[in-house]
C-alpha cells in the first residue's frame, strides 16, 4: 500500500514517517497502552502510517474545523487535499486509481479522521469514499468505475448515497422513488432525505423503484448525475454541522441505462452488501472519538484544580474516567474482531451488526461523562466536547437504528 504524498511520486508509509511534513506531538503518536493492545489487526506498517495520516489530520484538518462548524459548511477542497494524500482511494484497487490498502487502511483512517474533532467533517469525507462510492467499486462496470469511482477517489467529482426517504428510512424495501423505463433508459420521480453530501454530489448513487413489485424484489441502484430535474435543500441539524444534510428531489430525470449498477431489480441485495462496511465505519469512528476525547479529558482532569488538588486525584473522576476506559477496550475489542472478519472476507453480518449496535450508545455514553467530567467549561463551545456530544448523538440511529440492530440479531437466534 502506497500514499501519495502531493509532490509528485508515491511514497510508502514507512517512508513518509521517516520525513514526516509535521512535527510529531504528543497527541500524534498511539497512547500508552496501544502497544499492549490485544489481538491487533494492523501490521507495523499500518501502525506507522497511522502516524502519519493523525500528524495530517491534526495539522491540515483539525485547525479549521471551529470556522467550518460556524460556517456549517467545509470546504469542497477538503477531498481534494485528502484525495492528494491517497486516502479517499485506500480501500479501492490499484486499477481504477486506488491504493490497494483494503480495508484494514481504510479502518486506520476512518479512526484517525475523528481527531479533526468535528463529525460532520469526518462523515462528509467518508460517506463519499466509504459508503457511496463502493457500490460502483463493487457492482459498476468499467465504464462506470472510469466515469464515476476513478475522479471519485481524486476528489474531482464527489458522491452521495441515496436510500432514505420521507416516509421511511429503517424501511429500505419501501422505497419509493421510481425509475420508469424509457427508451435507453429510466425516468426518475421522487425524494429522498437525510442524504449527506446530498448539496455538494455531482453523482448520487440512488435506490429506486424498478418494478411494480413490491417489497425487495423491485429495487434497482442507479448512478444519477447532478443535471436538470435533480434539486437539493439544506436541512439544520443538532450536531455535524459542518456536514451538508440535504433532501434530494427527482423530478422527470432521465437516467441512461448504462448508469444501473449491476441487474435491474437486484438493488437491495447490493444495499445490503453496501451496509457491512457503512456500519463497520460507524463502529471504527465511534471507537476513534471515544479515545480522543478520553485523551484530552484525562488531559484536563490532570491540570484542572479545585479544593486544592487537581480534579483527577478525587475519587469520583478516578472511576469515571476508569470506566470511559473500559467501555472504550470493549468497544476496540468488539469492532476489531468484526474488522478481522470482514477483511477476511468471512461476512460477519452478526459481528458488525453487535460491533454498531455496542459502539454507538457507548460512544454517546463515554462522550457524556467526558462532558460531565469538564463541568462547566464542557458546557462551553470552547472545549469542543459539547460538539462531540451532539454529533455522536447520531450514532444509535444512523446506518440502522439500535432497534434493527437488535432485529437482525435477535432473528439470527431463530426468534
Amino acid at each position: 500500500m502506497q500514499v501519495d504524498s502531493g509532490r509528485g511520486r508515491r511514497e510508502a508509509p514507512s517512508e513518509r514517517l521517516a520525513c514526516p511534513p509535521v512535527a510529531a506531538t504528543a497527541s500524534s503518536r498511539p497512547s500508552a497502552y496501544a502497544e499492549r493492545r490485544p489481538r491487533s489487526p494492523f501490521t507495523e506498517e499500518l501502525e506507522e502510517f497511522r502516524s502519519v495520516v493523525r500528524r495530517w489530520v491534526e495539522a491540515e484538518l483539525a485547525p479549521h474545523v471551529d470556522e467550518w462548524e460556524r460556517e456549517k459548511w467545509f470546504p469542497s477542497e477538503v477531498f481534494e487535499q485528502c484525495a492528494a494524500q491517497g486516502y479517499l482511494g485506500l480501500t479501492f484497487p490499484e486499477e481504477h486509481g486506488g491504493e490497494g490498502g483494503g480495508p484494514l487502511a481504510g479502518a486506520v483512517f476512518v479512526e484517525e479522521l475523528q481527531r479533526c474533532r468535528s463529525g460532520g467533517v469526518a462523515a462528509g469525507v467518508w460517506a463519499h469514499a466509504g459508503i457511496a462510492l463502493p457500490p460502483v467499486e463493487k457492482f459498476g462496470t468499467d465504464d462506470q468505475k472510469r466515469r464515476y469511482l476513478a475522479p471519485g477517489i481524486r476528489g474531482e467529482k464527489i458522491a452521495a448515497l441515496a436510500i432514505t426517504e420521507p416516509g421511511g428510512g429503517s424501511d429500505v424495501a419501501g422505497v419509493r422513488t421510481t425509475a420508469r423505463p424509457v427508451e435507453g433508459g429510466y425516468l426518475v420521480n421522487g425524494e429522498k432525505t437525510y442524504i449527506t453530501n446530498g448539496v455538494r454530489a455531482d453523482f448520487i448513487v440512488t435506490a429506486v423503484r424498478t418494478s411494480d413489485e413490491g417489497g425487495h424484489r423491485g429495487l434497482s441502484l442507479l448512478v444519477i448525475d447532478r443535471g436538470e430535474g435533480v434539486s437539493a435543500s439544506a436541512l439544520e441539524k443538532m450536531g455535524w454541522h459542518a456536514s451538508d444534510t440535504a433532501v434530494v428531489s427527482f423530478d422527470d430525470v432521465f437516467v441512461p441505462e448504462e448508469n444501473r449498477l449491476g441487474e435491474e431489480n437486484h438493488g437491495f441485495y447490493m444495499i445490503m452488501a453496501n451496509f457491512l462496511w457503512e456500519r463497520l465505519i460507524m463502529a471504527l469512528g465511534a471507537v476513534g472519538a471515544m479515545q480522543v476525547w478520553f485523551e484530552r479529558t484525562l488531559e484536563y482532569a490532570r491540570e484542572r484544580t479545585a479544593f486544592g488538588r487537581p480534579i483527577g486525584q478525587f475519587q469520583a473522576i478516578r472511576h469515571k474516567m476508569a470506566d470511559a476506559m473500559t467501555t472504550i477496550e470493549a468497544s476496540r475489542t468488539i469492532t476489531y474482531d468484526a474488522l478481522r472478519l470482514y477483511a477476511e472476507d468471512r461476512n460477519p453480518v452478526n459481528e458488525v451488526t453487535m460491533a454498531k449496535l455496542f459502539t454507538q450508545r457507548a460512544c454517546v455514553d463515554v462522550l457524556d461523562d467526558c462532558l460531565q467530567v469538564h463541568g462547566g467549561a464542557g458546557y462551553m463551545v470552547e472545549y469542543g466536547i459539547e460538539r462531540a456530544v451532539r454529533d455522536a448523538r447520531l450514532g444509535p440511529i444512523g446506518g440502522g437504528t439500535d432497534e434493527i440492530m437488535r432485529e437482525i440479531l435477535g432473528k439470527s437466534l431463530g426468534l
